[in-house]
């Protein structure tokens, strides 16, 4: 579908924006269209061009059409004449979406054909219009003069009628933004196409959302520029080494915790030991004022009753 191939073209993009921050992308190409019209009557001829500034880069013409898969010009569809690719009888199933892309990976603007096997279409701009500038819209027919009467519409309310099937926006802005079609009465009403207005000339690079309900149109808002992915880029080499840091901090406090624990058993070991020696050196002590109390008893009991022999000795006296 239409939203894949686009989603993985926006992806490619956005990895060399990653790869290289600062490289200043520049499109050096842009996609036009003959005639220049957003739809396109069955069996009508189309060329598409490649209008580069720099005629060395190789640009190729590419689709994604309703069925869903991604070709280039030649392959299949359309034929190269220089830079570029003219359809000699378009059919509805060329509808889709159409750019130029590189060797070296930049995309140009992209374009939405819509190709219509009715009798009536609208005749609006393929590209993106500038906020302040004039756009006509015009309402034709296959067979007969474009200057019949038309009503136009705006997402689906009636806005304006006009009797020669022309209508212009004079100084348009973001609120004529929207989905537009036509109807001439007795011939029928045209495919609805999105038209938007941007501040400033750009060029579109791929979407990253997917057209408003009912459009046969892709709306192109701007992918995210390079300054952007060099802030993203940043903010995340931030995030990781502060949680580095956290990590470290965590680290060395779990190791001073254990420190600390080993040096209190340590304490509490050499506090018992000093205890035990005070102990056994107080009975020590006790034993030798004991053997010493005795040695004077005994000398005195000897002067005295020289006869009744030796009086033992008890430390446990």
């Amino acid at each position: 579908m239409f939203a894949e191939t686009l989603f993985l073209l926006f992806e490619r993009k956005k990895k060399l924006l990653t790869d290289h921050q600062f490289f200043i992308l520049t499109l050096t190409a842009r996609l036009t269209v003959s005639p220049s019209s957003s739809q396109i009557f069955k069996g009508d001829f189309v060329s598409l061009s490649c209008e580069e500034d720099d005629s060395s880069a190789g640009w190729t013409l590419r689709r994604n059409t309703n069925i869903g898969n991604t070709t280039q010009c030649g392959d299949g569809w359309g034929k190269l004449v220089n830079s570029s690719c003219n359809i000699s009888y378009i059919i509805p199933s060329d509808s889709g979406v159409y750019w130029c892309e590189s060797r070296e990976g930049p995309i140009s603007n992209m374009v939405n054909l819509t190709v219509t096997g009715g009798s009536v279409i609208l005749q609006s701009p393929v590209l993106p219009v500038m906020e302040g500038d004039d756009v006509t819209l015009l309402c034709k027919t296959k067979t007969t003069p474009s200057n019949l009467p038309a009503a136009f519409y705006k997402d689906g309310s009636l806005i304006r009628k006009q009797l020669t099937g022309h209508m212009t926006i004079q100084h348009v802005s973001r609120s004529d933004e929207g989905l537009y079609k036509c109807d001439i009465s007795g011939h029928g009403e045209s495919p609805s196409s999105w038209i938007t207005v941007t501040d400033e000339h750009t060029t579109t690079p791929p979407p990253t959302s997917t057209p408003p309900p009912g459009s046969t149109s892709i709306t192109l808002p701007p992918s995210l520029s390079p300054p952007v992915l060099s802030v993203l880029s940043c903010v995340g080499s931030v995030c990781v080494v502060v949680l580095l840091v956290l990590l470290v901090l965590l680290v060395r406090r779990c190791v001073h915790r254990k420190r600390e624990a080993e040096h209190e058993a340590n304490m509490g070991s050499d506090v018992n030991t000093e205890i035990t020696y005070v102990q056994i050196s107080h009975r020590q002590q006790q034993n030798k004022g004991k053997l010493l109390l005795w040695l004077f008893f005994r000398s005195c009991w000897e002067r005295e009753n020289p006869a009744r022999g030796v009086v033992p000795f008890q430390s446990g006296v």
